[in-house]
């Protein structure tokens, strides 16, 4: 399987230009593989004003990212705000190369420090995505600092976890240890896919990375443009996980009074 990351410099809440540049990146990138990621939100960057960016399912963002898939005959993540029933969602869309939606998957953990949880409603299911015969877990950019979420993906011994993201400069230590710790305590391969630039609020490094089931870093991007590709090598991680077979001690406890 190979996968690429694609990492960029959105233009604040513009879809058309974002799509342009998109299909530019492509045109001039894009290898023939499995897998493309893109980051949270990925036309609009991370805007708390659905009013204006929101779309239902059957509309532009879905529509776009569908013909690409399609147009390129690849699997697709990519991110919006999804409105559906009179509500707000952060939501990852998996599209297959046919263009047709695999699974979407709502944001459970909604952060608060920007007030995120005030205008969106929180997913209520982890979710996961068949792609070449892999199971994918999925996840979105906050949610990497609840290893709970993480752990329902490890019971299942998910090879890869992928998270989309617009994760700030400021926190970015945050990011690189987060994603390595996830990777490690999960025996899974680990995709972190985030935005370069900067939007109203914030600068954006991108550091897209990818760590090995024992944490090792084998893709790190940052500030760079473009599409960045890997191949998992599934066979070195069954080895992993039967030498040092810990996910097989998983006990999920709760505190009691």
């Amino acid at each position: 399987m190979k996968i690429g990351l694609f990492q960029y410099n959105p233009e604040w809440e513009n879809k058309i230009k974002n799509q342009e540049k998109i299909i530019d990146i492509f045109n001039e990138q894009f290898i023939k593989c499995d897998l493309i990621c893109f980051p949270e939100m990925t036309l609009t960057g991370f805007s708390m004003k659905p009013e204006r960016t929101a779309e239902e399912s059957s509309e532009q963002t879905t529509r776009f990212f569908c013909e690409l898939a399609n147009k390129y005959d690849v699997n697709i993540i990519y991110g919006y705000a999804q409105r559906k029933n009179k509500s707000y969602y952060n939501t990852l869309v998996v599209v297959s190369n046919e263009g047709k939606i695999i699974e979407t998957y709502d944001k459970i953990h909604l952060f608060s420090f920007a007030k995120e949880d005030k205008i969106f409603t929180p997913g209520e299911k982890a979710k996961t995505a068949e792609i070449c015969g892999e199971k994918i877990g999925l996840s979105i950019c906050y949610d990497l600092r609840f290893p709970e979420l993480y752990r329902i993906y490890a019971l299942e011994k998910i090879k890869i976890i992928v998270n989309i993201a617009n994760w700030p400069d400021s926190r970015i230590e945050y990011w690189k240890h987060l994603l390595k710790a996830r990777a490690i305590e999960n025996q899974t391969y680990v995709i972190g896919v985030n935005r370069i630039g900067k939007d109203s609020a914030n600068a954006y490094s991108g550091f897209s990375s990818v760590y090995n089931p024992i944490g090792d870093k084998i893709l790190e991007v940052e500030n760079s443009e473009g599409i960045f590709y890997f191949e998992p090598d599934f066979e070195e991680l069954e080895k992993i996980r039967k030498t040092f077979p810990f996910l097989n001690d998983i006990k999920i406890i709760s505190l009691k009074k």
